[in-house]
């Protein structure tokens, strides 16, 4: 007994060495000392940094145990996450900097505005925003966070001091609590006693959909321009708030990898950027090569990443006076992994982020007054490109459409970026910009570029090769008319706070309601409506009433026949349309000029039961998109049909089913059997993207898709992977021309719509004009980047197709009409498939 007692403890630890399990001094700088009084990580969380991936209660706990217990640290909630979790911020920086920190914040912010222009910065300190692993399953950011806060609360020493005096840092220890909360859960709980390193062990291949994301399936590192999620809103409002010289960003990448840091590829800076900024990040980077190499630490930079596309965390600050910069550290995706560079352990990819977090550090300290020279020289050339050119400002907005301007101006308020209301309505080129629809932005004001890099149109660049997407141009993003103008003289008073938007009935007929299709929010006013149980039908048709025009897809309630009285029917209806932000008219006859409101052209509406097939597979950005949607706009309930329970699962309770974009193996010939059979029924299957091909491969939707056999001529072996790149449509915007008679495109007013692309998928118009409601024009470039030989493939293509299947309906989308929550203006595509799918 005493012999079996004796191994199990041998075997113990054994086990227990084998996890390779590291003390704080791993990750600390050699020969200082530490304050006593502050605690170390282990102390609060129970473990060792980099033994366990550290869960983010875990994380809050020690960074509040820090704060109480450092007089050089401060912590702020700045909110919460879509789950609950708070959003932290350290501010960090010395005793006497603290007690006059609000001096030192306003002293800084004057070298972005005038008053600083000409002023001394050689006493300034520095301003630093560090943060980690807004991609959940990237986890050793947030883990070297703790060893990073711990040595900047409690090493001692003048070193530290002088440091800590020159600097202020915003450390922001989880850019993605959701996520890491995820992430750590799925790698904990499946870690041996004994490290198992072969990569094809379930630790190392997370469930679907992975802890990269937030709540909803959003890739954070997207969100820094249209700030969508209250994440990314947290961080911008403290970006603003300080206006920091360097912001860092600490990513993961595969695993087979070593460590990047900026700057990224030359041909792949935007051409906003000052080129000053690339030779700084250049001189901050021998920093980080200075500390890795100390370390013997395999390395690159100016390969691979890119510097192009102003909505990610370590290229957002350069356009706006800072320096951004991006580290990617090879992924354990565990805690030890077999690689091509021998076994990847979690402490070391912790302490690679500690180091180069430490070398920021170090540069912007010793880099001090050049940044702060940056950043004022930054805005003194921004206060004299804002008064040139023939454009005095950008006039924006949607005369049918009040919400969806107001969602792009909440975006620029959140910019800190200036505009005006309008003081009357004004016609401009042809196009009406209505009051309380439109607005005026100067462009004379700090965040020009800014200003410049949000409603930019390009077509012309310097590289094909792009990290994301090529356009992200506002105005189209959200379908509002837009131009430039050349005065302010129809600029009324500037927008301080954010205007509230109205919805309302108007009149006193009892007849029944009318209310267009036209704004934004109107599809959670029908779905409410019909969630009621009240009756409600679409003109399929226009006409006039009360000298008021009324648009294809106008919505009929009648007072007549309903399950309640007409005073508790307006009662209901005025509560929607102030919820949804519509305006609803009350009218008391059926006669029109057009069809009459009990006309066949009034077709019935049903309530609406939606799955969206979600699970393994399924692109979970695309079903995130999707859910984002119906859930926190429109408050329509959503079933997540995971593929696993598909063979199990009745359908016919669903009207709808939504199919994001999917490998073609993750449904079996079963599955779509059973798809097909539920179409016959009478069901509305809608796909995206890849979808459409496999609708077409499995006969449920006829397609006559555009292929091309690309031949490859006077390309060598070292070109190959740059060649096969640029054919990659990455995220460009083209125009389109809409048959506003479709009910695919009720609501919309215009008879042209930008979409957006990042696929290679083409289909050749129906033979029949009538089947092709949406169709490519043939200079349909808007902006962005596409081949010469994709651009042949694109014009005069279809984005859309719809086809009957028995009773039922199959729709096609070859283009993301939901794209990173802010493609507003074709989100109604989507709600159209839904609501209207029968009368197509």
């Amino acid at each position: 007994m005493r012999s079996l007692f004796l191994l199990s403890f041998l075997l113990v630890a054994t086990f227990a060495n084998a996890q390779q399990t590291v003390g704080l001094d791993y990750y600390l700088p050699e020969n200082l000392t530490y304050n006593k009084n502050i605690p170390k990580p282990k102390e609060i969380i129970g473990h060792e940094v980099g033994e366990w991936h550290v869960t983010h209660d875990k994380l809050f706990f020690y960074m509040t145990a820090l704060a109480k217990a450092s007089e050089r640290v401060s912590l702020i909630n700045r909110g919460k996450t879509f789950e609950g979790r708070p959003l932290l911020l350290l501010t960090i920086t010395s005793e006497g900097n603290h007690s006059r920190l609000e001096e030192i914040r306003n002293e800084h912010m004057s070298l972005t505005e005038d008053s600083g222009r000409s002023k001394s910065v050689d006493e300034m300190p520095v301003v630093i925003y560090q943060g980690f692993s807004i991609h959940g399953n990237e986890p050793s950011g947030s883990n070297a966070a703790l060893a990073y806060a711990y040595y900047l609360a409690a090493a001692e020493g003048p070193e530290i001091e002088q440091i800590l005096n020159n600097t202020v840092i915003l450390l922001d220890p989880s850019f993605n609590p959701d996520g890491l909360q995820r992430f750590a859960h799925w790698a904990n709980t499946n870690r041996p006693v004994s490290p198992n390193t072969d990569p094809n062990d379930r630790e190392y291949h997370e469930a679907w959909p992975g802890g990269r994301t937030n709540h909803y399936w959003f890739d954070m590192n997207r969100d820094w321009l249209p700030v969508q999620l209250p994440e990314s809103r947290a961080r911008i409002e403290t970006f603003y708030e300080w206006m920091p010289n360097i912001l860092t960003d600490h990513h993961e990448m595969g695993t087979n990898s070593t460590f990047f840091f900026q700057p990224g590829v030359p041909s792949r800076v935007h051409p906003l950027t000052p080129k000053t900024n690339q030779s700084l990040t250049a001189e901050i980077g021998s920093y980080h090569a200075k500390a890795l190499d100390k370390i013997g630490s395999l390395y690159y930079s100016e390969e691979q990443y890119d510097d192009f596309f102003y909505g990610k965390g370590s290229t957002f600050p350069d356009i706006t006076g800072g320096i951004g910069i991006l580290f990617e550290q090879a992924s354990s995706r565990g805690h030890a992994q077999e690689t091509e560079n021998g076994v990847l352990t979690f402490p070391f990819t912790i302490r690679n982020q500690m180091t180069t977090a430490l070398s920021t550090l170090e540069a912007a300290s010793n880099l001090r007054v050049k940044l702060l020279q940056y950043q004022q020289q930054f805005y003194k050339e921004v206060g004299l490109e804002s008064v040139i050119g023939r454009s005095r400002a950008i006039m924006f907005g949607d005369q049918k459409d009040a919400a969806k301007a107001w969602h792009l101006v909440e975006i620029l308020h959140r910019h800190k970026i200036k505009f005006h209301e309008l003081k009357g309505d004004v016609r401009v080129n042809g196009t009406t910009y209505k009051k309380g629809h439109s607005y005026i932005i100067p462009m004379s004001q700090k965040n020009h570029r800014l200003i410049k890099a949000m409603f930019e149109k390009r077509t012309q660049f310097n590289d094909s090769i792009f990290y994301d997407i090529s356009a992200w141009s506002f105005p189209l993003a959200f379908n509002l008319d837009h131009t430039e103008i050349r005065s302010l003289q129809n600029a009324g008073n500037e927008v301080v706070e954010l205007p509230n938007l109205k919805g309302g009935i108007e009149g006193d007929g009892a007849y029944g309601f009318l209310f267009e299709w036209n704004e934004y929010y109107t599809p959670k006013a029908l779905n409410a409506i019909l969630e009621t149980g009240l009756r409600a039908k679409v003109a399929l048709k226009p006409f006039q009433l009360n000298g008021k025009s009324y648009g294809y897809g106008t919505i009929f309630v009648p007072a007549a026949n309903q399950n309640l009285n007409s005073a508790t029917i307006r009662e209901r209806l005025k509560s929607i349309a102030e919820a949804s932000f519509v305006q609803m008219d009350a009218i008391g006859t059926g006669q029109t000029q057009g069809i009459d409101l009990g006309s066949n052209d009034f077709e019935t509406l049903k309530r609406q039961k939606i799955a969206l097939l979600t699970g393994e597979g399924v692109r979970s950005y695309d079903a995130g998109e999707i859910w984002h949607l119906f859930d926190t706009r429109y408050e329509i309930q959503l079933t997540k049909l995971d593929v696993a329970n598909l063979s199990s699962t009745d359908l016919q309770k669903y009207t709808d089913i939504i199919i994001p974009s999917l490998s073609g193996k993750t449904l079996s010939k079963a599955h779509w059997s059973k798809l097909k059979n539920w179409v016959k029924n009478g069901g509305s299957l809608i796909g995206y993207r890849s979808a459409a091909k496999l609708f077409n491969d499995r006969g449920l939707l006829t397609l006559d898709l555009k292929t091309d056999s690309l031949s490859v001529k006077n390309i060598s072996f070292a070109e190959k992977k740059n060649f096969h790149g640029a054919q990659e449509t990455g995220g460009a915007i083209f125009g389109a021309k809409l048959d506003l008679s479709h009910p695919i495109n009720f609501g919309f007013v215009n008879d042209h719509l930008p979409l957006f692309r990042n696929t290679n998928i083409y289909i050749k118009p129906h033979r029949d004009s009538y089947n092709n409601p949406i169709q490519y024009t043939n200079n349909a470039l808007l902006s962005g980047y596409i081949s010469e030989e994709n651009y042949v493939l694109l014009k005069n293509s279809v984005p859309f197709q719809v086809g009957r299947l028995g009773k039922g309906r199959v729709m096609a989308f070859t283009d993301n009409t939901n794209f990173r929550a802010f493609w507003y203006g074709t989100n109604k595509l989507l709600m159209n498939a839904i609501f209207f799918g029968d009368s197509m």
